[in-house]
Protein backbone atom coordinates (compact mmCIF):
# COMPACT_ATOMS: atom_id res chain seq x y z
CA UNK A 1 0.00 0.00 0.00
CA UNK A 2 1.48 3.56 -1.12
CA UNK A 3 1.64 6.13 2.10
CA UNK A 4 -1.00 8.29 2.33
CA UNK A 5 -0.07 11.59 2.72
CA UNK A 6 -3.56 13.31 3.13
CA UNK A 7 -4.58 14.84 5.63
CA UNK A 8 -6.22 13.38 9.16
CA UNK A 9 -10.16 15.15 9.95
CA UNK A 10 -8.90 14.64 13.61
CA UNK A 11 -5.21 16.33 13.09
CA UNK A 12 -4.60 18.83 15.48
CA UNK A 13 -6.84 17.56 18.47
CA UNK A 14 -4.92 16.02 21.36
CA UNK A 15 -6.26 13.43 23.97
CA UNK A 16 -5.17 12.23 27.27
CA UNK A 17 -6.12 8.86 27.00
CA UNK A 18 -6.59 7.37 30.72
CA UNK A 19 -7.95 3.68 29.33
CA UNK A 20 -6.63 0.16 29.40
CA UNK A 21 -8.19 -2.98 28.32
CA UNK A 22 -9.94 -3.02 25.17
CA UNK A 23 -12.86 -0.76 25.27
CA UNK A 24 -11.29 2.49 25.94
CA UNK A 25 -8.14 2.00 24.04
CA UNK A 26 -10.37 0.98 21.24
CA UNK A 27 -12.06 4.35 21.29
CA UNK A 28 -8.88 5.95 21.24
CA UNK A 29 -7.03 4.06 18.32
CA UNK A 30 -10.10 5.42 16.06
CA UNK A 31 -9.34 9.04 17.23
CA UNK A 32 -5.10 8.38 16.68
CA UNK A 33 -6.45 6.46 12.97
CA UNK A 34 -7.92 10.15 12.13
CA UNK A 35 -4.59 12.12 12.98
CA UNK A 36 -5.45 12.99 16.81
CA UNK A 37 -2.42 13.16 19.07
CA UNK A 38 -3.23 10.71 21.52
CA UNK A 39 -1.23 10.15 24.72
CA UNK A 40 -1.46 7.14 26.77
CA UNK A 41 -1.25 7.75 30.14
CA UNK A 42 -0.14 5.07 31.85
CA UNK A 43 1.21 3.72 35.23
CA UNK A 44 4.55 3.06 35.67
CA UNK A 45 4.52 -1.06 35.42
CA UNK A 46 2.24 0.03 31.94
CA UNK A 47 -0.83 -1.17 30.65
CA UNK A 48 -0.95 -5.10 31.50
CA UNK A 49 -2.28 -5.56 28.05
CA UNK A 50 1.44 -5.41 26.95
CA UNK A 51 2.05 -8.53 28.08
CA UNK A 52 -0.90 -10.41 26.69
CA UNK A 53 -0.26 -12.68 23.64
CA UNK A 54 0.20 -13.35 21.25
CA UNK A 55 3.29 -11.85 21.91
CA UNK A 56 7.13 -11.94 20.05
CA UNK A 57 10.18 -10.71 21.23
CA UNK A 58 8.10 -9.55 24.35
CA UNK A 59 5.59 -7.21 22.46
CA UNK A 60 1.82 -7.79 22.52
CA UNK A 61 0.78 -7.89 18.78
CA UNK A 62 -2.73 -7.68 20.90
CA UNK A 63 -1.59 -4.42 22.95
CA UNK A 64 -0.44 -3.06 19.40
CA UNK A 65 -3.49 -3.21 17.57
CA UNK A 66 -5.46 -1.99 20.13
CA UNK A 67 -2.69 1.32 20.76
CA UNK A 68 -0.98 1.87 17.26
CA UNK A 69 -0.22 5.78 16.75
CA UNK A 70 -0.60 6.87 20.39
CA UNK A 71 2.35 8.56 22.34
CA UNK A 72 2.96 7.18 25.91
CA UNK A 73 3.25 8.88 29.36
CA UNK A 74 4.03 6.99 32.35
CA UNK A 75 3.11 9.01 35.76
CA UNK A 76 2.21 7.51 39.25
CA UNK A 77 -0.92 9.34 40.14
CA UNK A 78 -0.43 8.35 43.44
CA UNK A 79 2.18 11.09 43.19
CA UNK A 80 0.66 14.96 44.04
CA UNK A 81 3.54 16.00 41.14
CA UNK A 82 2.16 13.45 38.54
CA UNK A 83 -1.75 14.98 39.36
CA UNK A 84 -0.27 18.46 39.15
CA UNK A 85 1.22 17.70 35.48
CA UNK A 86 -1.63 16.10 34.34
CA UNK A 87 -3.85 19.30 35.02
CA UNK A 88 -1.31 21.27 33.06
CA UNK A 89 -1.22 19.09 30.23
CA UNK A 90 -5.22 19.28 30.40
CA UNK A 91 -5.13 22.92 29.91
CA UNK A 92 -3.22 22.18 26.47
CA UNK A 93 -5.60 19.04 25.42
CA UNK A 94 -9.15 18.82 23.80
CA UNK A 95 -10.77 15.37 25.12
CA UNK A 96 -10.10 13.66 28.10
CA UNK A 97 -10.85 9.09 27.93
CA UNK A 98 -11.37 6.89 30.86
CA UNK A 99 -12.17 3.40 32.24
CA UNK A 100 -11.60 3.48 35.62
CA UNK A 101 -14.12 2.05 37.53
CA UNK A 102 -16.82 5.33 38.58
CA UNK A 103 -15.62 6.76 40.86
CA UNK A 104 -11.49 6.99 40.81
CA UNK A 105 -10.60 9.85 38.65
CA UNK A 106 -12.43 12.40 41.10
CA UNK A 107 -10.70 10.55 44.22
CA UNK A 108 -7.17 11.98 42.23
CA UNK A 109 -9.24 15.24 41.78
CA UNK A 110 -9.62 14.56 37.86
CA UNK A 111 -12.97 14.33 37.34
CA UNK A 112 -14.80 16.07 34.58
CA UNK A 113 -16.03 18.94 37.42
CA UNK A 114 -12.69 19.63 38.24
CA UNK A 115 -10.76 19.36 34.85
CA UNK A 116 -13.30 21.39 33.12
CA UNK A 117 -13.41 24.03 35.38
CA UNK A 118 -9.39 24.81 33.85
CA UNK A 119 -10.85 24.00 30.05
CA UNK A 120 -14.40 24.75 29.60
CA UNK A 121 -13.97 23.12 25.99
CA UNK A 122 -12.75 20.14 27.35
CA UNK A 123 -14.29 16.56 25.82
CA UNK A 124 -14.86 14.39 28.82
CA UNK A 125 -15.41 10.78 28.20
CA UNK A 126 -16.00 8.02 30.86
CA UNK A 127 -16.59 4.25 29.66
CA UNK A 128 -17.89 2.08 32.48
CA UNK A 129 -19.84 -0.93 32.78
CA UNK A 130 -23.32 0.54 34.33
CA UNK A 131 -22.87 4.25 34.37
CA UNK A 132 -21.00 6.55 36.54
CA UNK A 133 -24.12 6.76 39.17
CA UNK A 134 -26.47 3.91 40.02
CA UNK A 135 -26.72 0.90 42.07
CA UNK A 136 -24.48 -1.11 39.85
CA UNK A 137 -21.78 1.84 39.49
CA UNK A 138 -19.44 0.19 41.27
CA UNK A 139 -19.34 -3.04 40.23
CA UNK A 140 -16.25 -5.04 37.80
CA UNK A 141 -17.57 -5.33 34.84
CA UNK A 142 -15.43 -6.83 32.06
CA UNK A 143 -17.07 -8.05 28.20
CA UNK A 144 -18.27 -11.55 29.29
CA UNK A 145 -19.93 -10.36 32.66
CA UNK A 146 -21.87 -7.14 30.53
CA UNK A 147 -22.38 -9.82 27.81
CA UNK A 148 -23.72 -12.15 30.63
CA UNK A 149 -25.87 -9.37 31.95
CA UNK A 150 -27.42 -7.64 29.54
CA UNK A 151 -29.01 -10.83 28.09
CA UNK A 152 -26.99 -10.97 24.95
CA UNK A 153 -25.82 -14.67 25.96
CA UNK A 154 -29.13 -15.90 26.95
CA UNK A 155 -30.76 -14.59 23.71
CA UNK A 156 -27.74 -16.72 22.09
CA UNK A 157 -28.72 -19.60 23.88
CA UNK A 158 -32.54 -19.07 23.16
CA UNK A 159 -31.25 -19.49 19.05
CA UNK A 160 -29.44 -22.58 19.57
CA UNK A 161 -30.75 -25.93 18.33
CA UNK A 162 -30.09 -29.22 20.70
CA UNK A 163 -29.99 -30.27 24.20
CA UNK A 164 -27.69 -27.45 24.84
CA UNK A 165 -27.96 -26.81 28.43
CA UNK A 166 -25.83 -23.61 29.43
CA UNK A 167 -24.55 -20.31 28.17
CA UNK A 168 -22.37 -20.94 24.91
CA UNK A 169 -18.64 -19.88 25.74
CA UNK A 170 -17.31 -16.88 24.17
CA UNK A 171 -13.71 -15.53 23.84
CA UNK A 172 -15.17 -12.50 21.33
CA UNK A 173 -15.24 -9.36 23.49
CA UNK A 174 -18.46 -7.89 22.05
CA UNK A 175 -19.00 -5.43 24.54
CA UNK A 176 -15.87 -3.71 24.61
CA UNK A 177 -15.48 -3.42 20.61
CA UNK A 178 -19.49 -2.16 20.65
CA UNK A 179 -18.80 0.16 23.45
CA UNK A 180 -15.61 1.69 22.22
CA UNK A 181 -17.01 1.95 18.62
CA UNK A 182 -20.04 4.57 20.72
CA UNK A 183 -17.57 6.36 22.66
CA UNK A 184 -15.44 7.28 19.42
CA UNK A 185 -18.96 8.60 17.98
CA UNK A 186 -20.10 10.45 20.91
CA UNK A 187 -16.67 12.14 21.32
CA UNK A 188 -17.37 13.05 17.73
CA UNK A 189 -20.30 14.75 18.52
CA UNK A 190 -19.30 16.44 21.86
CA UNK A 191 -16.53 17.98 20.03
CA UNK A 192 -18.97 19.37 17.08
CA UNK A 193 -20.59 20.91 19.91
CA UNK A 194 -17.15 22.37 21.39
CA UNK A 195 -16.12 23.57 18.09
CA UNK A 196 -19.79 25.73 17.58
CA UNK A 197 -20.53 27.02 20.69
CA UNK A 198 -17.02 26.69 22.64
CA UNK A 199 -18.69 24.33 25.47
CA UNK A 200 -17.09 21.20 25.85
CA UNK A 201 -19.02 18.15 27.39
CA UNK A 202 -18.99 14.67 29.35
CA UNK A 203 -19.92 11.70 27.94
CA UNK A 204 -21.20 8.89 30.24
CA UNK A 205 -21.09 5.71 28.19
CA UNK A 206 -22.56 2.41 29.75
CA UNK A 207 -21.20 -1.03 27.78
CA UNK A 208 -24.77 -2.21 29.70
CA UNK A 209 -26.45 0.19 27.59
CA UNK A 210 -24.43 -0.15 24.45
CA UNK A 211 -25.52 -4.25 24.68
CA UNK A 212 -29.05 -3.66 25.34
CA UNK A 213 -29.14 -1.14 22.71
CA UNK A 214 -27.31 -4.28 20.63
CA UNK A 215 -30.14 -6.29 20.92
CA UNK A 216 -33.08 -4.38 18.75
CA UNK A 217 -35.80 -7.42 17.99
CA UNK A 218 -34.71 -9.12 21.23
CA UNK A 219 -35.68 -5.98 22.97
CA UNK A 220 -38.85 -5.69 21.58
CA UNK A 221 -39.66 -9.32 21.69
CA UNK A 222 -39.17 -9.60 25.27
CA UNK A 223 -41.81 -6.94 25.85
CA UNK A 224 -44.01 -8.29 23.02
CA UNK A 225 -43.30 -12.42 22.82
CA UNK A 226 -43.84 -13.48 18.94
CA UNK A 227 -46.14 -15.92 18.74
CA UNK A 228 -43.72 -18.57 17.02
CA UNK A 229 -39.90 -18.29 17.05
CA UNK A 230 -38.66 -16.46 14.10
CA UNK A 231 -36.77 -18.32 11.20
CA UNK A 232 -33.25 -18.34 11.40
CA UNK A 233 -30.64 -19.02 8.43
CA UNK A 234 -28.01 -21.82 10.04
CA UNK A 235 -25.34 -22.99 8.51
CA UNK A 236 -25.53 -25.70 5.75
CA UNK A 237 -23.04 -28.50 5.72
CA UNK A 238 -21.12 -28.76 2.42
CA UNK A 239 -18.84 -31.77 1.75
CA UNK A 240 -15.90 -29.93 2.98
CA UNK A 241 -17.69 -27.15 5.27
CA UNK A 242 -20.43 -25.42 5.76
CA UNK A 243 -22.52 -22.28 3.92
CA UNK A 244 -24.77 -19.74 5.24
CA UNK A 245 -27.31 -19.61 2.25
CA UNK A 246 -29.89 -16.23 2.84
CA UNK A 247 -32.80 -15.79 0.90
CA UNK A 248 -34.23 -12.92 2.54
CA UNK A 249 -37.18 -12.14 0.05
CA UNK A 250 -39.54 -13.93 -2.52
CA UNK A 251 -37.39 -12.99 -5.38
CA UNK A 252 -34.17 -14.38 -3.23
CA UNK A 253 -36.16 -17.85 -3.09
CA UNK A 254 -37.48 -17.99 -6.41
CA UNK A 255 -33.87 -17.61 -7.63
CA UNK A 256 -32.56 -19.94 -4.58
CA UNK A 257 -35.19 -22.57 -6.39
CA UNK A 258 -33.51 -22.39 -9.78
CA UNK A 259 -30.26 -21.99 -8.21
CA UNK A 260 -30.09 -25.44 -6.84
CA UNK A 261 -31.44 -27.28 -9.79
CA UNK A 262 -35.44 -27.33 -8.15
CA UNK A 263 -37.76 -24.76 -9.60
CA UNK A 264 -40.45 -27.08 -8.36
CA UNK A 265 -40.22 -25.36 -4.59
CA UNK A 266 -41.25 -22.40 -5.68
CA UNK A 267 -45.48 -23.72 -6.64
CA UNK A 268 -44.33 -26.32 -3.40
CA UNK A 269 -47.34 -25.32 -0.96
CA UNK A 270 -45.27 -25.46 1.98
CA UNK A 271 -42.64 -22.98 0.47
CA UNK A 272 -45.03 -20.60 -2.15
CA UNK A 273 -44.95 -17.40 -0.07
CA UNK A 274 -42.97 -16.31 3.21
CA UNK A 275 -45.45 -17.34 6.00
CA UNK A 276 -45.64 -20.95 4.97
CA UNK A 277 -41.77 -21.22 4.74
CA UNK A 278 -42.11 -19.84 7.99
CA UNK A 279 -44.24 -23.21 8.87
CA UNK A 280 -41.62 -25.35 7.30
CA UNK A 281 -38.75 -23.56 7.67
CA UNK A 282 -36.81 -26.73 8.95
CA UNK A 283 -37.83 -28.64 6.12
CA UNK A 284 -36.31 -26.22 3.74
CA UNK A 285 -32.99 -26.20 5.61
CA UNK A 286 -32.85 -30.13 5.29
CA UNK A 287 -33.59 -29.68 1.33
CA UNK A 288 -30.92 -27.20 1.46
CA UNK A 289 -28.53 -29.77 3.57
CA UNK A 290 -29.34 -32.39 0.90
CA UNK A 291 -28.43 -30.03 -2.01
CA UNK A 292 -25.33 -28.85 -0.52
CA UNK A 293 -24.35 -32.74 1.08
CA UNK A 294 -22.37 -34.27 -2.23
CA UNK A 295 -21.00 -30.51 -2.79
CA UNK A 296 -18.19 -28.52 -1.72
CA UNK A 297 -18.66 -25.27 -0.24
CA UNK A 298 -17.12 -23.82 -2.56
CA UNK A 299 -18.96 -24.71 -5.37
CA UNK A 300 -21.85 -24.51 -3.37
CA UNK A 301 -21.25 -20.46 -2.94
CA UNK A 302 -20.29 -20.22 -6.33
CA UNK A 303 -24.09 -21.69 -7.59
CA UNK A 304 -25.55 -18.96 -5.62
CA UNK A 305 -23.78 -16.17 -6.26
CA UNK A 306 -24.36 -17.07 -10.01
CA UNK A 307 -28.16 -17.49 -9.25
CA UNK A 308 -28.30 -14.14 -7.31
CA UNK A 309 -28.84 -15.18 -3.86
CA UNK A 310 -26.98 -13.75 -0.58
CA UNK A 311 -24.12 -16.63 0.52
CA UNK A 312 -20.68 -17.06 1.68
CA UNK A 313 -18.94 -19.97 3.22
CA UNK A 314 -17.72 -20.13 6.76
CA UNK A 315 -14.35 -18.85 6.67
CA UNK A 316 -11.50 -18.43 9.43
CA UNK A 317 -10.62 -14.79 10.28
CA UNK A 318 -6.63 -15.91 8.64
CA UNK A 319 -8.60 -16.79 6.05
CA UNK A 320 -11.02 -14.36 6.22
CA UNK A 321 -7.91 -11.26 6.28
CA UNK A 322 -6.70 -12.25 2.53
CA UNK A 323 -10.29 -12.53 0.46
CA UNK A 324 -11.00 -9.69 -1.98
CA UNK A 325 -13.24 -7.33 -0.42
CA UNK A 326 -10.50 -6.76 2.08
CA UNK A 327 -7.31 -6.34 0.49
CA UNK A 328 -9.25 -4.47 -2.07
CA UNK A 329 -9.83 -1.51 0.34
CA UNK A 330 -6.99 -1.99 2.00
CA UNK A 331 -8.93 -2.49 5.22
CA UNK A 332 -5.65 -4.12 6.88
CA UNK A 333 -2.05 -1.73 7.70
CA UNK A 334 0.58 -3.43 7.84
CA UNK A 335 3.18 -1.97 11.05
CA UNK A 336 6.32 -2.67 12.57
CA UNK A 337 6.59 -2.46 16.92
CA UNK A 338 10.28 -3.41 16.67
CA UNK A 339 9.65 -6.57 17.19
CA UNK A 340 8.72 -7.20 13.47
CA UNK A 341 6.03 -6.33 10.71
CA UNK A 342 2.58 -7.55 11.36
CA UNK A 343 -1.29 -6.06 10.27
CA UNK A 344 -3.85 -4.70 12.09
CA UNK A 345 -7.29 -3.37 10.93
CA UNK A 346 -7.59 0.03 9.57
CA UNK A 347 -11.35 1.79 10.75
CA UNK A 348 -14.35 0.64 8.70
CA UNK A 349 -15.03 3.45 7.26
CA UNK A 350 -13.39 5.78 4.39
CA UNK A 351 -13.32 9.74 3.81
CA UNK A 352 -12.69 11.44 0.23
CA UNK A 353 -10.34 14.02 1.48
CA UNK A 354 -8.72 12.70 4.47
CA UNK A 355 -7.32 9.96 6.05
CA UNK A 356 -8.37 7.20 8.18
CA UNK A 357 -5.51 4.34 9.05
CA UNK A 358 -3.70 2.97 11.75
CA UNK A 359 -0.56 4.63 12.29
CA UNK A 360 3.02 2.97 12.04
CA UNK A 361 3.91 3.92 15.81
CA UNK A 362 3.75 1.42 18.73
CA UNK A 363 4.96 3.57 21.58
CA UNK A 364 7.21 1.49 24.71
CA UNK A 365 6.16 2.60 27.80
CA UNK A 366 6.73 5.90 29.02
CA UNK A 367 9.25 6.53 26.17
CA UNK A 368 7.55 9.97 25.04
CA UNK A 369 7.01 11.73 28.42
CA UNK A 370 10.01 13.82 28.90
CA UNK A 371 8.96 15.14 24.70
CA UNK A 372 5.46 15.60 25.93
CA UNK A 373 5.93 17.52 28.97
CA UNK A 374 8.30 19.72 26.82
CA UNK A 375 6.09 20.54 23.98
CA UNK A 376 3.15 21.18 25.44
CA UNK A 377 4.03 22.68 28.62
CA UNK A 378 7.55 24.02 28.09
CA UNK A 379 8.94 22.56 30.59
CA UNK A 380 12.74 22.87 30.90
CA UNK A 381 14.94 19.45 31.29
CA UNK A 382 16.07 20.30 34.84
CA UNK A 383 12.22 20.72 35.69
CA UNK A 384 11.54 17.04 33.73
CA UNK A 385 14.30 14.86 35.31
CA UNK A 386 13.09 16.49 38.91
CA UNK A 387 9.39 15.22 38.28
CA UNK A 388 11.70 11.73 37.37
CA UNK A 389 13.64 11.77 40.78
CA UNK A 390 10.44 12.50 42.41
CA UNK A 391 9.08 8.77 41.22
CA UNK A 392 6.55 10.79 39.40
CA UNK A 393 7.32 10.02 35.58
CA UNK A 394 8.94 6.90 34.37
CA UNK A 395 10.20 6.56 31.48
CA UNK A 396 11.45 2.84 30.74
CA UNK A 397 15.35 2.33 29.91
Amino acid sequence: MTADTRPGILDGVRVLDFTAMMSGPYATRLMADLGAEVVKVEPPEGDHIRMRPPRRQGRSTYFAQLNAGKKSIALDLKKPEAIAAIRELVVRCDVVVENYRPGVMKRLGLDYASLSALNPKLVYCSISGFGQEGAWAGRSAYAPVLQAASGYDMANLDYQEGDIERPLKNGIFVADVLGGSLAFGAIQAALFRAARTGKGDQVDLSLMDAMLGMLVYECQEAQFPAERRRPLYKPTRASDGFVIIAPVSQNNFEALAHGVGHPEWIGDPRFSTGTEREHHWSELMQLLDDWAAPQTAADCEAAMHAAGVPCSRYYTVREAMQLPPLVERGALQTIDDGAGAFQVPNPAFRFAHTTAHARNRVAGLGEDGPALLADWLDWSEPRIAALREQGALHVKA
